[in-house]
């Protein structure tokens, strides 16, 4: 049985660092699986309550989101969707080391 799940938002361009692509490269891992996976589907992984109270707000309002997350081998990677743009769709998801901010 397949399950879908419809995204909470829409990613439209999207973007990663070169300290992350580095750490994705390491382990093997998708960047794509992190952002369409679960930051599109509202899993903002592992922020504090107050961080995704603001994400389930910014779904309402159209700003900022931020996702957080741990690679297989525990780098922390950020997933960051820019708010709405004048057209009102979001503009870009960024995926980044937290250093790389």
């Amino acid at each position: 049985m397949i399950t879908v799940t419809t995204p909470k938002f829409q990613i439209a361009k999207t973007l990663i660092t070169p300290g992350a692509q580095d750490a994705f490269a390491a382990t093997g891992e998708s960047p794509l699986a992190y952002i369409f996976g679960r930051h599109a589907k509202g899993d903002w992984g592992d922020v504090d309550a107050e961080d995704a109270a603001l994400n389930d707000e910014a779904l309402k309002d159209g700003s900022r989101l931020l996702s957080a997350y741990h690679l297989k081998d525990g780098t922390k990677i950020w997933v960051i969707t820019e708010a709405v743009g004048e057209n009102g769709q979001r503009e870009a998801t960024t995926i980044l080391l937290p250093e790389e901010y």
